[in-house]
């Protein structure tokens, strides 16, 4: 039934002559389609977080504490289904695996706009959004598979920093969207099936940009074509591994992965703990509009998009491929961005928009870099997988508990409280980095002629 997911086989070789051409031309090509399909994702991602003022509204007998069980249930199910579907994902075609996950998400949301009745019960929501955080996992693990296929060692620090860019393209958008399909509609419903019909529509461009490996279209390995070789590469990268293989012998015994997976746990806490509570922070701790808080929100996440490309040409170009201290010097910014934050709590606006620019300048890059860490620590095939791993992390134990946590902590300790977790949580992103510091990104060079395979 789901053999159309199964990895392309490889074709006959093109001739010499058309092998850089193509090359050139389908690598543009895939970037696209992963960049235009995670972007998608984030269009159908947290469109309950635009509806619950609508929600609440229409439903007095829910409180906003049981509409967020909906919010956590899907950053646990994203969590564990970025791990998992990971895992099948190294074993699939991207070019009909991601269409797939953003299709369903699309059918999903679709229902949730368009279905009213199922907001008469709590629990019908809550498993609708652990629904779609299990098929929204089905879009990273696909887009780092094809860059580890397509895009060398070398190459790979910029390539994924320009690429994790959608992020913030998709984030930005996805109220855009939402604010438009109500103005045409006239339904607050359409935050949803709006949004979703805009990513179905793209789901299917996608499905026409990507290709699954460049044996599947008569090309060479990247490292072959690039001459850029890790230096354990062989044939043996280029088989599919089993599941058995993928966890036991790639991702679960490598003690880089279980470090930056657990640093990423207190980025992630980092991020959302900022970006979540803006406008509560700015409008109840210090009383400004509605307005000004929706520009802070704005600014900090269009300021992440020069700021991850930084840190991709620091990681590849400055430290020549180590990770961990790219990562380290960012988080240090961080926490001094976050200091400066916590100590205009009577101050300015303005110092608080700066402050804000600073952290999502700087924030996005450390939560790239694990992500293309990840994808050093194994071989190609068992990439997803490992990005997910890390993922896993990231939102089961840093976004879930920020939801919840933040909340409690100001509860108990105030704002105060808040700003302690996130500079502890910044000091112990640096360390479980700093345990990675001896691990490199090595690439080697052969002599043309001499092949791997």
């Amino acid at each position: 039934m789901w053999g159309f997911l199964k990895p392309a086989a490889a074709v006959a070789p093109l001739p010499a002559e058309r092998v850089d051409s193509a090359y050139k031309r389908l690598r543009r090509q895939v970037f696209a389609g992963i960049f235009v399909g995670y972007a998608a994702f984030y269009l159908v991602r947290n469109n309950l977080a635009l509806a619950m003022p609508d929600i609440l509204k229409e439903h007095p007998e829910f409180s906003k504490a049981q509409l967020g069980l909906a919010l956590t249930a899907l950053s646990i199910t994203y969590g564990l289904s970025k791990f998992l579907m990971g895992s099948v994902s190294d074993r699939s075609n991207p070019r009909y695996f991601l269409p797939l996950g953003l299709l369903l998400s699309c059918g999903l949301l679709a229902v949730c706009g368009l279905v009213k009745a199922l907001y008469t019960s709590l629990a019908l929501l809550i498993v609708l959004q652990a629904l779609n955080g299990w098929v929204q996992g089905m879009g990273w693990p696909p887009c780092g598979k094809t860059m580890v296929h397509w895009f060398s060692t070398r190459e790979r620090g910029v390539t994924v920093s320009l690429w994790n860019v959608a992020h913030n393209v998709g984030g930005a958008l996805v109220a855009n969207l939402a604010l438009l399909g109500v103005f045409l509609c006239h339904d607050w419903g359409a935050k949803f099936y709006f949004n979703a019909a805009v990513a179905a529509l793209l789901a299917a461009g996608v499905f026409f940009l990507l290709r699954d490996t460049p044996q599947s279209c008569g090309l060479p390995p990247v490292e072959d074509y690039k001459n850029d070789y890790p230096p354990d590469y062989s044939a043996d990268h280029e088989r599919v591994f089993t599941f058995k293989e993928i966890f036991l012998g790639h991702v679960l015994n490598n003690k880089y992965l279980w470090a930056i997976a657990l640093a990423n746990a207190f980025v992630y806490f980092v991020r959302y703990g900022v970006v979540n509570w803006i406008p509560t922070y700015l409008e109840t701790a210090k009383g400004f509009s509605f307005k000004d808080s929706s520009l802070a929100w704005a600014l900090y996440e269009y300021a992440a998009i020069p700021g991850t490309i930084f840190c991709g040409w620091v990681s590849d170009k400055i430290f020549k491929g180590r990770r961990a201290p790219a990562n380290i010097l960012f988080m240090a910014l961080t926490l001094v961005a976050v200091l400066v934050y916590w100590g205009n709590l009577h101050g300015p606006l303005w110092i608080d928009y700066v402050a804000l620019v600073a952290v999502g300048f700087l924030i996005y890059g450390p939560i790239m870099i694990i992500g293309l860490h990840a994808l050093d620590l194994v071989p190609k095939k068992a990439a997803g997988t490992a990005a997910g791993f890390t993922g896993f992390f990231g939102y089961v134990f840093g976004s879930a508990v920020s939801g919840t946590g933040v909340g409690w902590i100001a509860d108990h300790w105030g704002w105060h409280g808040v700003f302690i977790a996130m500079v502890v949580c910044c000091v112990l992103t640096m360390a479980f980095s700093a345990l990675t510091l001896s691990h490199q990104a090595h690439s080697v060079r052969r002599p043309r002629g001499r092949t791997s395979l």
